[in-house]
């Protein structure tokens, strides 16, 4: 094996900071995580690269609308997106810029060599562009006069521009790809890709001259190289590039990881740069689906985001790590629902594992004074754990190698499942009111040892969880500096190591309890807030209990109307919430409000009250609530809000 062998080096896209990452930027960003974490327990060195795309005419006229200089705008962004990586627990090896000078250095540099070795020529350009994608189109390329990415108008370009033969190569590709079947994956992905060469490619218009955001074409500053050619040259430039030397060590990359709309930048026109330069191809790219939101796919031009500091804030890192990698089988599409989060937490981390690992090490401690006893010579008392283990971690690693991580999650809780089994079929509790010290010794060790494979074999997928089990297990260090194969040995684990039991690892989430305390908290709340506002978002303007100031447009999309109660009952199961059903002038809602401890549901009816009519529906306790009834809060009196004289029900509250 070549040193350059025993290296991985994978790369996500780099991502185009107009706005701020969403979800489906995580799911890449988690699963590369992930991918590196899992070589690096196979001992290779990895280089793990992610970044940021700057360049281009939409960042310039993002910028020139915020009134910002467009480095100064991407500045802001970009160290968000910082933050959410290290919140996340990415572990890259280098984050590039392409506003970088080491890469305005390398993109000059190829463009250089290509424009001397007469791939690049100058011509007229005339054709169809996409800004938000900044892509070209030709006319039989559009879908109903639009871009066939995004779906978005198109604008009728013509320039100057100079020009890549990316038709020159195109047999050499389709040779590549039938030599080498895994250079594009999934299969889905390559066989579009062999299509689309197939039709015909037509040579690369590479600059432009109508914006100045970007890199200069070294021989030609009035042009702009093209922000696609100028973005997918950061691979090679974080591998060294220009400098054959540090190149070699790391390129070609082993994986370049990216979502499906671009796998035609990444698997046609970057390959054919790079044989037009004479540089080694990426080895494989592969185009994962996408995360999908009412059969839309997640995006910022869509505005159906999910914001995945919202997530971690309410469910943690390792749970919203754990769903993306486990829901949706990669390579595939997958439906986003916070439903479906819950589910896997509440099933999978807290029932399955979370159970396992706390009943497991409070067993040891009522039992054995917190120590892992000795396995003893016990017949019968490993439930085949240890050879299910090495089999569990055998498939997950083979299913990792070929990046099917919902698989080699699944296999990995198959030894989860069978661990809690066989503490009920076992039962250490009745072994030890026995006084069967042997038995039990072994059932507990062998437990114990389960848990310390799991802990190496997760940590790719939920660093956090599994270095509190290695420590929770007895176990001093980094998990992460262990080698996936001592997951698959049996008894490695230090009999006497001092176990430290802690808080179970995933707490339950009940989406009814907490939509009732939310139900009642929101009636507490001033107009339009989700709940009173915290410390540090006070100001000084107004006195200390004044809150951020809103626009009037912002109060303006609030909608409130005037209802009349027309029925009120108590929700059974549920002290505090009553069922309001609401005339609002024609129109009756049911809404669910938490004020049963200060109104008898009889004396509502026939009052009249003020309704938040546009809040978004939820369900609370079963009962669907369209709304929200407003109140004034003094201590612990509670006083529904209503108009002073007599008013037409449904009349807005301005």
């Amino acid at each position: 094996m070549t040193d350059r062998d025993k290296t991985f080096f994978i790369t996500t896209p780099i991502y185009y900071p107009s706005a701020d990452l969403h979800i489906g930027h995580a799911y890449t960003t988690v699963a590369a995580d992930a991918i590196a974490r899992f070589q690096r327990l196979q001992g290779r060195r990895v280089f793990f690269l992610t970044g940021t795309d700057e360049h281009g005419q939409k960042i310039e006229r993002t910028a020139r609308k915020a009134g910002k200089d467009p480095q100064a705008f991407v500045d802001e962004v970009v160290a968000g997106i910082r933050r959410l990586w290290e919140r996340l627990d990415i572990s890259n090896d280098d984050f590039i810029r392409t506003t970088e000078p080491r890469h305005e250095r390398a993109v000059q540099a190829l463009f250089q060599r290509l424009y001397d070795s007469g791939d690049i020529y100058k011509a007229d350009y005339e054709g169809w562009y996409c800004t938000p994608c900044e892509s070209f189109w030709l006319e039989r390329q559009l879908v109903t006069g639009n871009c066939p990415d995004c779906g978005r108008p198109v604008e009728r370009v013509r320039e100057e521009s100079y020009f890549f033969r990316l038709s020159r190569y195109a047999d050499r590709l389709l040779e590549h790809i039938d030599a080498h079947p895994d250079f594009i994956q999934p299969p889905s992905r390559r066989n579009e890709m062999v299509s689309f060469i197939k039709s015909g490619l037509d040579d690369l218009s590479v600059s432009r001259t109508t914006f100045a955001w970007g890199v200069p074409v070294p021989f030609d500053k009035r042009h702009i190289v093209y922000v696609w050619f100028d973005a997918l040259i950061n691979y090679i430039t974080a591998a060294g590039y220009p400098d054959g030397a540090g190149l070699s060590a790391l390129w070609p990359a082993d994986v370049h990881l990216v979502g499906k709309e671009i796998v035609r930048f990444h698997s046609v026109i970057w390959p054919i740069m790079l044989f037009a330069a004479g540089l080694e191809i990426p080895r494989q790219v592969f185009g994962h689906g996408w995360l999908v939101l009412g059969g839309a796919k997640i995006s910022k031009s869509r505005g159906n985001i999910i914001d995945p500091h919202v997530l971690m804030d309410r469910y943690g890192v390792d749970a919203v790590r754990y769903f993306l990698l486990r829901e949706i089988p990669f390579g595939a599409d997958g439906h986003y629902t916070e439903d479906a989060l819950v589910a896997r937490l509440n099933a999978d981390l807290a029932n399955d594992l979370g159970n396992l690992v706390y009943r497991t090490l409070n067993m040891v401690e009522r039992f054995c004074g917190g120590r892992v006893p000795a396995p003893g010579d016990a017949a019968g008392c490993d439930g085949g754990l240890p050879d299910l283990a090495a089999r569990a971690v055998r498939e997950a690693g083979a299913a990792m190698g070929r990046l099917e991580l919902s698989a080699a999650i699944e296999s990995l809780w198959r030894l989860v499942a069978r661990s809690n089994k066989f503490i009920d079929e076992m039962a250490p509790w009745a072994l030890a009111k026995a006084g069967d010290r042997a038995r039990l010794g072994s059932v507990l060790y062998n437990l114990c040892e389960c848990l310390r494979a799991l802990a190496i074999a997760l940590s790719p997928i939920m660093p956090r969880t599994a270095q509190k089990m290695w420590e929770q297990v007895g176990l001093d260090g980094r998990v992460e500096e262990r080698r996936w194969d001592d997951a698959a040995q049996w008894g490695l684990l230090p009999v006497g190591a001092a176990t430290r039991r802690g808080a179970p690892l995933f707490p339950r989430v009940d989406l009814e309890a907490e939509a009732e305390a939310a139900a009642e908290a929101r009636v507490a709340a001033p107009a339009g807030a989700a709940a009173p506002a915290a410390p540090d978002k006070t100001t000084a303007v107004g006195g200390a209990d004044a809150v951020d100031t809103v626009s009037i447009e912002e109060f303006g999309r609030l909608e409130l109307r005037v209802a009349e109660v027309k029925a009120a009952e108590r929700v059974a199961g549920a002290d505090r919430l009553l069922r309001l059903q609401l005339d609002l002038g024609g129109e009756t809602r049911q809404v669910v409000a938490g004020i049963a401890a200060h109104y008898d549901p009889a004396a509502l009816v026939g009052r009249r009250v003020v309704v938040v009519a546009n809040l978004k529906p939820a369900v609370i306790r079963g009962q669907e609530s369209r709304g929200m009834v407003l109140a004034a809060v003094d201590g612990d009196r509670v006083s529904l809000l209503g108009p002073d004289q007599p008013v037409a029900l449904g009349s807005k509250v301005r």
